[in-house]
């Protein structure tokens, strides 16, 4: 029997593993296994070494499917991801995407589409490579800052504090819309929206300011 497994990678400064699993649900995936890495660099550490990653190669069978927010999920740079994407297709798992319902067949036999595919796989893998070093050049000028200034690097001071936030999380998982959530907390609409966007982020802010 094939199985839909999603696959999240989970950091402080990442999607938290419920919106990852909603977004997935949402865009239609009737998922039968969730399996996360928690705490674990993008930048730094690749599939196969990470505790969860590595139960993927282990787990799927032909014709099950993987789940991923974004190929990024699926390796450190440009080699660990366009590898992991096509060691999954050689065992007949098929890899689609949340974000722009991307698929990766390698059932495909026509030349053409498996061009194609192949192409897509590259650039996929390399924009994902792209976006890892982005990132690490931004961790490193913060920290960099964080020496020159340590309360620049806390950026700015969020409007609410930890009993609001929990509330605003608790609304937004009922699915409440953003102005009711502002009227029940004292909240500016933008600022529900931007906890929306990014949970871990505005969690992260509450722990720098100790909120």
């Amino acid at each position: 029997m094939t199985k839909t497994v999603l696959y999240a990678r989970v950091s402080t400064a990442d999607q938290t593993l419920e919106h990852q699993r909603k977004q997935a649900e949402a865009a239609g995936f009737k998922l039968d296994q969730v399996i996360a890495d928690h705490g674990v660099s993008g930048i730094s550490t690749k599939l196969a070494e990470r505790s969860e990653g590595k139960r993927l190669f282990d787990i799927l069978r032909p014709g099950d499917t993987l789940v991923v927010r974004w190929v990024d999920r699926l390796g450190r740079d440009y080699r660990d991801v366009s590898d992991s994407i096509r060691h999954f297709m050689r065992d007949g798992v098929l890899i689609k995407t949340v974000i722009n319902s991307m698929v990766f067949d390698g059932a495909t036999k026509d030349p053409i589409q498996q061009a194609v595919r192949d192409a897509l796989i590259a650039f996929m893998a390399a924009t994902a490579e792209a976006q890892a070093v982005a990132t690490k050049e931004a961790q490193k000028a913060g920290i960099e800052n964080a020496k020159r200034d340590p309360a620049a690097y806390r950026g700015r001071k969020p409007s609410y504090d930890r009993e609001v936030f929990d509330k605003v999380t608790a609304m937004l998982d009922m699915e409440a819309g953003a102005s009711a959530i502002a009227a029940a907390t004292g909240l500016t609409r933008q600022a529900v929206l931007r906890i929306r966007a990014d949970r871990a982020g505005a969690e992260k802010a509450l722990a720098v300011w100790d909120l």
